[in-house]
């Protein structure tokens, strides 16, 4: 099936939105959920595509929030989501630095070359890092499907596809991904936590990442006084 295809019998089988979880939703403050050894490997192998543009943080977190919505929604392929949400960002590490911030982040950022170039930058790392650790090539190519277009392509192709892109929105909910994120879009957090819930949210596509988002929301928003530092 091409990926037009994919995309419509997805849209098909998931029709209502956001998607209902079919297991528990965790709302909890993500750090309840530390990370275990099960993809050490893969971490291993990654470790300076971490150093760039705040992957340390990121994709820890982000790996964090996919097992939640794991979880939640159980018919999905547990190990595809998790490796492709932790090698979805690490093509940043692998494009011009200072382009990251000037173009990455500002303006209409989303349709912004440096970002098709970071998803490709992205399957390239896991064409890379994989096959040597066991992998199929089928495997692979599910991979880099999701992480190609991660970001630039406007609906998710797959419920696997969909979890990935719920949990890299998920950890700028967090007051980690505050921090770091609305330094990126020079914001300020009371400023950064509004667009947030006005613009991010909305993206969510399943039921679970809206919850985990809502609560967390509350919890920065009142943890960094952001209804007084305003």
């Amino acid at each position: 099936m091409t990926l037009q295809e994919l995309t419509a019998a997805f849209a098909e089988q998931y029709a209502q939105r956001p998607i209902p979880a079919d297991g528990p939703i965790d709302t909890s403050p993500i750090d309840a959920t530390p990370d275990t050894d099960e993809f050490d490997a893969i971490w291993q192998q990654v470790i300076p595509e971490t150093r760039a543009r705040g992957n340390d943080f990121h994709l820890p977190l982000s790996v964090a929030y996919a097992r939640r919505l794991c979880d939640a929604y159980p018919q999905a392929d547990r190990e595809l989501v998790l490796v492709a949400t932790l090698l979805h960002d690490t093509g940043w590490a692998h494009v011009d630095e200072d382009r990251i911030i000037s173009e990455g982040f500002r303006g209409d950022w989303r349709k912004s070359d440096i970002r098709f170039e970071h998803e490709l930058q992205g399957c390239e790392v896991a064409k890379r890092v994989l096959p040597g650790l066991g992998y199929s090539d089928e495997f692979i190519a599910k991979v880099t499907a999701i992480i190609d277009g991660h970001d630039t392509r406007q609906e998710a192709h797959s419920i696997e596809d969909a979890l990935m892109r719920d949990a890299d929105r998920s950890w700028r909910f967090d007051r980690v991904g505050i921090a770091l994120a609305s330094g990126w879009f020079g914001q300020t957090p009371d400023y950064y936590t509004d667009r947030l819930e006005e613009e991010i949210v909305p993206e969510l596509i399943t039921e679970a990442a809206i919850a985990m988002a809502h609560a967390d929301l509350k919890r920065s928003r009142d943890l960094l006084k952001t209804a007084v530092l305003r």
